[in-house]
């Protein structure tokens, strides 16, 4: 059965709670001035992971270069400079909560000469260098293809390499126009084969896609050396984003998930709330006990 993007089926509504850890979590992000993805992209797992003590920190602030469309991340052609004390700020953030796996990502920066590979090395090296045992999980732009960006980021062994592709190839001029599949293919692929790191992607269906446009795009995921992956639900986060399609069922999400099981990935998160990061530090300790 299909649902319309009007009414949200009952597999999809939140029962919202806070509480001491919740409210703690805040606190420190706007001691520090953090950005999150969680709050930036409009989350919906936001309630429960500041309520656990977890966040996706949001690295080169919180503005994009880009006009993705289902994105709820601020967009603009000049965004302000990268705010040199981000990196000890994350660092900092990362030490008071105690995190055992930290997840890094950015909004893309097509405006600087290095897309901001070079702020996510201090960005690496800062968090180490407070919290030695830490793993990291880095969620990188695509950094327009640029292989030496690239490279300065795998360069410092993340535990996690992690890059979505977002959507099938028939929906990126739609749903992300200035992002290219085979580049995104591409840059799993480097990690893996260049530099030997644990590989993530992830998709959100119920933009148009049809079931098998979904399975070729797993297969290309596995091809190119990708070991992990999250499928999750679109939703849109305003009247002006790209609306919802459809609603996929929990039945189909099992079905992706035994789909992306048998292409072969080493860890499969298929739901209707899963997101890049969401219970990350449970698919980094997996990927650790396999390598």
């Amino acid at each position: 059965m299909e649902h319309g993007p009007g009414k949200k089926p009952d597999w999809l509504k939140i029962r919202l709670t806070s509480g001491a850890a919740f409210a703690a979590t805040r606190q420190l992000l706007n001691r520090h001035s953090l950005h999150t993805v969680c709050r930036s992209a409009m989350c919906p797992n936001l309630q429960e992971c500041w309520s656990r003590g977890t966040a996706t920190f949001l690295l080169l602030g919180n503005v994009c270069t880009r006009s993705c469309r289902f994105c709820a991340v601020g967009k603009a052609t000049n965004p302000p400079s990268p705010d040199a004390l981000e990196p000890e700020n994350i660092a900092l953030a990362v030490q008071a909560m105690r995190l055992k796996h930290a997840v890094l990502t950015s909004v893309t920066r097509d405006d600087l000469h290095d897309g901001g590979a070079g702020h996510w090395v201090e960005s690496i090296r800062a968090i180490r260098s407070l919290t030695p045992s830490v793993t990291i999980e880095c969620l990188i732009p695509d950094f327009q293809g640029n292989g030496h960006a690239m490279d300065l980021v795998m360069a410092e062994a993340p535990e996690v390499l992690n890059h979505n592709i977002e959507t099938v190839p028939s929906l990126y001029s739609k749903v992300r126009p200035q992002a290219n599949y085979s580049k995104s293919l591409q840059l799993l692929e480097r990690a893996k084969q260049k530099h030997g790191l644990n590989t993530k992607s992830g998709l959100m269906v119920g933009m148009g896609e049809t079931a098998e446009e979904v399975a070729r795009s797993l297969s290309d995921l596995t091809l190119h050396g990708c070991d992990m992956v999250t499928i999750g639900q679109y939703l849109q986060p305003s009247s002006s984003h790209l609306p919802v399609e459809r609603y996929i069922t929990p039945d189909e999400f099992e079905h992706y998930q035994r789909v992306a099981e048998a292409a072969g990935f080493r860890h499969v998160q298929s739901g209707p709330f899963v997101r890049s990061s969401y219970h990350a530090e449970a698919l980094t300790n997996k990927a650790e006990t396999v390598c």
